[in-house]
């Protein structure tokens, strides 16, 4: 069991906000929670594999919605909120539903909100992190994992909205129907609520993630740190660390226009090239998370492929947060290989987000520019 120092964990939180690919909720939020648990005394530990009991419990928790601002007419905002994380609310609903224990807290994706959850539901409930993830990067629907890919069970689930509101799905028709009913919930609770699915046994958990994904994105978040106290390039130190591309480099252009609907930010960032990329203009499409880019009107990168947005120190840039005359860096990655199998493309692929534009392999694509 690895115990994680605070600057361990706001390494691990930089990295996968970049990776997150535009979402995975807000990395300011998911430090300070961190910081509150270091300051209260709570531990932050990462259980590896070998650590996982074949007949222990593992589940999920995260936040499902939508990473803009809501609307503040919404008659939601006068109700009380409560003070303890929804999700730990959810597992604890989950534990007395199956009246067992959870024996350790799986991150469900990359991002500063929904990775810095799992790490602190964990550290509240006095459980272990497992160094894994479900995606690999930050992803919109919940189908969008490995263990759908895996074909593991979502249900029984458990959703805990901020006003104390608790649902148990002991049973759902499948992944997708649970998307659309937890959105549902989302969207009438100030357009988040936190949920905690996918309760597995430790012998399944072995086949069912993408095993150490936490500690890979440390690696990504030291990599920008070092280089920065250095004053050495930290665009150069993420491309080595986590073997990406420069895609494209420039000023957002047009700003970014989104619109939160049905539970989901929707919406594009619009970059005028600069430096190398002068006179280039380059477009992303983004559910959520960055799915479709556009060079010059050319497709270029798109999922499972990461598409990430940062500032020119490598910060990781939400897309909401893409402003106009933002000066702005573009890196691709290859994403997980579980993503890449005939499973993986059937679902996150252009054409499931209504789009024509075939993939192209990143590397593939980078090879030819």
């Amino acid at each position: 069991m690895k115990k994680l120092t605070f600057t361990e964990v706001k390494d691990l939180l930089v990295g996968v906000t970049i990776l997150a690919t535009g979402g995975g909720g807000r990395l300011e939020k998911g430090l300070r929670t961190a910081e509150e648990d270091y300051a209260a005394g709570l531990r932050y530990e990462l259980a590896g594999r070998d650590e996982i009991t074949d007949d222990g419990l593992y589940t999920s928790p995260y936040y499902c919605g939508s990473i803009a601002p809501g609307g503040q007419a919404d008659p939601y905002h006068n109700y009380t909120k409560l003070p303890e994380l929804e999700t730990v609310t959810a597992v604890q609903a989950l534990e007395r539903f199956l009246g067992k224990s959870v024996d350790g807290i799986v991150s469900i994706e990359y991002g500063g909100g929904n990775t810095a959850v799992a790490l602190s539901t964990a550290a509240r409930l006095g459980k272990p992190a497992v160094d894994a993830d479900a995606a690999g990067r930050a992803v919109p629907d919940l189908q969008f994992s490995s263990f759908y890919l895996c074909r593991r069970n979502i249900a029984p689930l458990a959703v805990a909205s901020d006003i104390g509101d608790v649902a148990i799905f002991e049973q759902v028709a499948d992944d997708f129907r649970a998307e659309a009913m937890v959105r549902a919930l989302a969207v009438v609770s100030g357009n988040t609520v936190g949920m905690t699915d996918h309760p597995v046994s430790g012998r399944d958990l072995r086949e069912s993630v993408i095993w150490g994904a936490l500690s890979y994105a440390m690696t990504v978040g030291r990599a920008r740190r070092e280089a920065v106290e250095a004053d050495r390039d930290p665009i150069t130190a993420l491309r080595e660390a986590a073997q990406g591309y420069l895609l494209f480099k420039g000023m957002v252009s047009g700003g970014t226009t989104w619109k939160n609907e049905a539970g989901f930010t929707i919406g594009e960032i619009h970059i005028r090239g600069g430096d190398a990329f002068t006179g280039d203009t380059y477009r992303i499409w983004f559910k959520n998370e960055n799915m479709l880019s556009w060079k010059n009107g050319k497709t270029h990168v798109t999922c499972p492929d990461l598409i990430c947005v940062t500032d020119r120190t490598g910060y990781p840039i939400l897309n909401p947060d893409c402003k106009d005359g933002m000066e702005v860096v573009v890196l691709g990655f290859k994403s997980p290989e579980i993503w890449r199998t005939e499973r993986g493309l059937a679902i996150l692929c252009p054409r499931f987000f209504g789009f024509n534009d075939p993939w192209t392999p990143i590397e593939k694509l980078m090879e030819e520019k």
